[in-house]
C-alpha cells in the first residue's frame, strides 16, 4: 500500500507529500520530519505571513469601493456566492417538481416562511434594546407608529427605521461643531481667494505694454494664486470627506442588525418565490392549465361549423404549440459563479484543443524538414508576440461574418471568438517545443527507421512522436497555462458568459461586496490553473517514461 501511495503521488506530481506517507510507516522519522518542515512547513508559514500582511494592510488602504477586503470578508463573499448558487438551483428544481415531491417541497417552504416570523420578531426586540441604549445619550425618542395589523417583517423594518432615525439625530448633534468649523474654514478660504484676486487685478491695471520683466513676474504671481487655491480646495475636500465618514458611521450593533434584517428579507423573498414556483408558477401547473385550454379548444372544434371551423382549428394548433413549449421549458435564471466557471473551462479546452490540433502537426513537420522550419520561422516570430487584446476584435469581426444570426447559432459568437483567441495565443509554446523535440531526436533512431524501411506513418508513431513526447507535453503544459490566462481577458472584452464577464460585472458594480467577490475570482483562477497544470503532469506521466519533472 505504501508504494501504491508513493506511486500515485509521483504520477500526480505531488512528491512533496511523500515524507508524510513514509512518516506514517515509520521510516526514518527524523529525516521525514525535516523534509516535512522544509517542503510543507515553510510554505505554510509563508502563506500564513502573507495572509497576516493582507489582513493588516488591507483595511488601511482606501479605494472608491471602500477599504480593501480582509481575508475574512473574502470568505464571507464566497459564502454569499455559494448561497446564491444554491438558491438558483433550488428554484430550478422547484419549477420541475411534480407529484408528492412538489407537495413535500411546498409544505417545507411554507413552514420555513412561517418560521421567519419569529426571527423578525426577535430582531425587532433587539432593535428595541438598541433604542433603549441610545436613549441614554438622547432621551427624545422617535415617534413610533402603530404596529397593529402589521406583519412581523413590517414590525422589524419599522423598528430598524426608528433606530436609524435615532442614530442620525445623535450623529447630527455630534458633528454639528465640526460642520461649523468646516463652514468657517470655507469662508476663510473664500475671502483669501477674493482678496488675492483683487490684488492681482489692481497690479494688472498698473502694467504697461513694454514692461516685460514685470509681466513675467505677474504671471508667476497668478500661478502662485492658482496653486494656493488648489491647495485650499483640496484641504476643504479632505475635511468634507472626513465629515461624511462621521455622518455615515454606525455603531457595530446597528450594522449587525442591518445585516441580519437584510438576510431575513432575502430569505423571505426567496421562500415566496419557491412557493410561487411550487404552485401556480410550476411547469406541472402550467401544463395542466394549457391542457385544459387545449381540451376546451378541441371541444369547440368538434362543434364548430362553417367559417368558425377554420378559427377553431387555428386555436387548437396554437394550444398544441403552446403545450409543447411549456413541456420543454426551463426556468430562466441568471448564470451563477460556478456556471461561469464551467463556461470558462469549456472555452479554454475548446481553444486548447484547436491549438493542439494545429500546433503538433505543424511542429512535427517543422522538426522533420529544414525547409518547412525556415519557411515558418518568420511567421512564428511575427505572430507569437501579438497580444490577445489585438487578436480578439479581429477574430470577433471574422466570426461575425460567418454567423449572421447569433440568436439562432449553435454556438455563441462571443464564446467562439474567445476560444479562437485562446488558440491563437496558446499554440506557439506547443509548436516550438514540438519542433524542438522532433529536431532533437537521436539520428541513430532515424537511421534504424531507414534500414527497416518504415513508412512515414510508422516512423511518426513509433519513433518521432514517442521520442519527442516529453517536449511536446512541456509545450502543452505551457500552452494550457497561457490559454487560461488569456481566456479571462478575452471573456472580459467579448462579454462571453464566463469568469471574465463576472469580473467585469463586479468591477462595474463598484460596491465593497463585489470588490470582495473579485478577490474570490482571483483565488479560483489560481486554483483552477494549478489543477490544470497537475492534470497535464498526470497525462504526461501516464504516457511517457521520462520522469516528467513537475518543478515550477
Amino acid at each position: 500500500m505504501k508504494y501504491k501511495l508513493i506511486r500515485i503521488l509521483d504520477v500526480a506530481g505531488l512528491q512533496v507529500f511523500q515524507p508524510l506517507v513514509l512518516l506514517c510507516y515509520g521510516e526514518e522519522p527524523r529525516h521525514q520530519l525535516k523534509q516535512i518542515a522544509l517542503y510543507i512547513g515553510t510554505p505554510v508559514l509563508v502563506m500564513a505571513a502573507c495572509v497576516w500582511m493582507w489582513n493588516f494592510l488591507g483595511p488601511r488602504h482606501k479605494t472608491r469601493s471602500g477599504e480593501v477586503p480582509t481575508p475574512w470578508r473574502v470568505v464571507e463573499a464566497y459564502d454569499g456566492i455559494v448561497h446564491f448558487h444554491n438558491r438558483e438551483y433550488t428554484k430550478l428544481a422547484d419549477y420541475e417538481r411534480e407529484g408528492e415531491a412538489r407537495e413535500e417541497a411546498l409544505r417545507k417552504a411554507q413552514e420555513d416562511l412561517a418560521g421567519l416570523d419569529q426571527a423578525f420578531l426577535s430582531l425587532a426586540d433587539e432593535a428595541d434594546g438598541v433604542l433603549e441604549s441610545l436613549a441614554e445619550d438622547d432621551p427624545s425618542a422617535p415617534e413610533a407608529a402603530s404596529t397593529q395589523d402589521l406583519s412581523p417583517r413590517k414590525i422589524a423594518e419599522q423598528r430598524m427605521a426608528m433606530v436609524d432615525q435615532k442614530v442620525a439625530r445623535l450623529a447630527g448633534e455630534k458633528i454639528a461643531p465640526s460642520q461649523h468649523l468646516v463652514d468657517l474654514q470655507a469662508d476663510v478660504y473664500r475671502h483669501r481667494q477674493a482678496l488675492r484676486q483683487w490684488e492681482l487685478q489692481q497690479q494688472a491695471e498698473g502694467l504697461t505694454s513694454g514692461d516685460t520683466d514685470r509681466r513675467v513676474a505677474y504671471v508667476d504671481q497668478v500661478r502662485d494664486h492658482q496653486s494656493q487655491t488648489d491647495q485650499e480646495q483640496a484641504h476643504l475636500q479632505q475635511l468634507r470627506e472626513e465629515l461624511a465618514k462621521v455622518k455615515q458611521a454606525n455603531t457595530p450593533e446597528v450594522a449587525r442588525l442591518h445585516r441580519n434584517l437584510s438576510y431575513l428579507q432575502q430569505q423571505a423573498e426567496f421562500l415566496k418565490q419557491r412557493i410561487n414556483l411550487l404552485t401556480d408558477g410550476s411547469r406541472a401547473e402550467k401544463l395542466a392549465t394549457v391542457g385544459t385550454e387545449l381540451e376546451t379548444a378541441q371541444a369547440d372544434l368538434a362543434t364548430a361549423q362553417g367559417a368558425e371551423l377554420f378559427v377553431a382549428a387555428q386555436n387548437v394548433l396554437r394550444q398544441e404549440q403552446r403545450l409543447a413549449r411549456v413541456a420543454g421549458s426551463r426556468l430562466s435564471t441568471p448564470p451563477t459563479f460556478f456556471d461561469q466557471i464551467a463556461t470558462s473551462l469549456k472555452c479554454v479546452f475548446a481553444g486548447f484543443l484547436i491549438a493542439t490540433v494545429v500546433a503538433i502537426p505543424v511542429g512535427i513537420f517543422c522538426g522533420m524538414s529544414r525547409v518547412v522550419m525556415a519557411s515558418l520561422t518568420p511567421l512564428i516570430s511575427l505572430f507569437k508576440p501579438v497580444s490577445p487584446i489585438v487578436w480578439l476584435p479581429i477574430v470577433f469581426i471574422i466570426v461575425g461574418g460567418f454567423i449572421e444570426k447569433p440568436e439562432e447559432a449553435w454556438v455563441q459568437p462571443a464564446f467562439l471568438s474567445s476560444a479562437i483567441t485562446v488558440a491563437l495565443c496558446s499554440l506557439w509554446p506547443t509548436l516550438v517545443n514540438t519542433a524542438l523535440g522532433v529536431a532533437s531526436i537521436d539520428q541513430d533512431h532515424l537511421n534504424v527507421a531507414r534500414v527497416l524501411r518504415l513508412g512515414l506513418w510508422d516512423r511518426l508513431t513509433k519513433i518521432v512522436i514517442p521520442s519527442a513526447l516529453p517536449l511536446i507535453f512541456t509545450g502543452l503544459r505551457i500552452s494550457l497555462g497561457v490559454g487560461w490566462m488569456v481566456l479571462i481577458a478575452a471573456e472580459l472584452l467579448s462579454s462571453s458568459p464566463g469568469l471574465g464577464k463576472f469580473v467585469w460585472d463586479m468591477f462595474n458594480n463598484g460596491s465593497s461586496e463585489t470588490f470582495a467577490q473579485m478577490f474570490v475570482v482571483c483565488g479560483f483562477v489560481g486554483i483552477i490553473g494549478l489543477l490544470l497544470d497537475r492534470i497535464m503532469i498526470v497525462c504526461q506521466r501516464l504516457v511517457s517514461f521520462d520522469g516528467a519533472p513537475s518543478g515550477l
